[in-house]
């Protein structure tokens, strides 16, 4: 389920800044070589906070249901499929923090890819089994989809290019929506983040640059293209009384619109390379243009 997977990207995001925060640039450093020390502290660390992760989901999320036993659902349908953006997204990621985190152990590429990238897809794939086994969800091919998706764009990228040239990125902003039914989308501006998607925005983020290498664009200008949706309080296709009565309806909105890409600033601060890859996970605020059925083209100044 979406929200977990983004709620547990996070908080490994967190403890990746608070790290950087407390931590010398010398530590920060990825080691030339393969060291030891390090790797087997990254293996510990991944395994031991996923285990964490999942008894604490467990407890949280599943002990309040009855368990059934292992079976599928049909969720793809539901809400405008931005869910399984959220599921491509958060294993992109999950993917890249794997690697990421071997890179500063030294690890080979080939480890890298193997062991690093493969943590968000394995975390997720737990996930749903959890999901399988409780009998108020149900394990969802669709996300099995999602989640390998999100792998395979980051693998596929370092096979091809040895860099990452295509992000996933994320932006939010409150909706009204969110007043109808806070016990679904969110009573505080933290549950919205997680689970209102009519606030939600998923982006693909290109670096130009990266694809236009003789050129004179500035090495951090991106281009990114969004996906998000709107006059949702269900994730079924009934329609709301509420929504009804006030003449709205669900739809999909696309965007357009200029980036950042934070890890292409030059430095030789660790610290600050570490900042940039943390946060490189949002999209900047920037001029963007909007397609949406009901209301066909909008521009905005500032959309986030």
């Amino acid at each position: 389920m979406k929200c977990k997977s983004i709620l547990f990207l996070s908080l490994l995001f967190a403890i990746s800044n608070c790290v950087a925060q407390s931590g010398i640039n010398s530590f920060l450093k990825p080691s030339d070589s393969l060291n030891h020390k390090r790797q087997k502290a990254v293996f510990v660390s991944e395994a031991a906070f996923s285990a964490i992760s999942l008894v604490g989901l467990n407890q949280l999320w599943y002990a309040d249901y009855p368990r059934s036993k292992f079976h599928f659902i049909n969720d793809n349908e539901e809400w405008l499929q931005m869910d399984k953006s959220g599921h491509l997204y958060s294993s992109y990621h999950l993917g890249r923090l794997g690697s990421e985190m071997l890179r500063w152990s030294g690890a080979s590429p080939e480890k890298q890819l193997v062991y690093g990238a493969g943590l968000g897809f394995a975390f997720l794939t737990a996930v749903e089994v959890l999901d399988g086994f409780s009998s108020q969800w149900g394990a969802s091919s669709g996300d099995v989809i999602a989640n390998a998706t999100g792998t395979a764009l980051y693998v596929s990228q370092q096979l091809l290019w040895k860099e990452q040239r295509i992000m996933p990125k994320f932006s939010f902003h409150t909706t009204r929506f969110a007043a109808y039914r806070p016990e679904v989308l969110g009573s505080s501006f933290s549950e919205q983040i997680l689970k209102d998607y009519n606030g939600q925005t998923y982006w693909l983020s290109a670096n130009l640059k990266s694809f236009f290498k003789d050129s004179k664009i500035p090495k951090i200008l991106n281009i990114a293209i969004g996906y998000g949706a709107d006059g949702m309080l269900t994730g079924k296709d009934e329609n709301s009384v509420i929504l009804a009565s006030e003449n709205l309806q669900k739809s999909r909105q696309f965007y357009l619109s200029l980036d950042l890409d934070l890890t292409k600033i030059e430095t030789k601060s660790h610290f600050l390379k570490t900042f940039f890859s943390v946060f490189s996970v949002l999209k900047i605020p920037a001029p963007t243009l909007e397609y949406s059925g009901p209301e066909g083209f909008r521009a905005h100044l500032f959309y986030f």
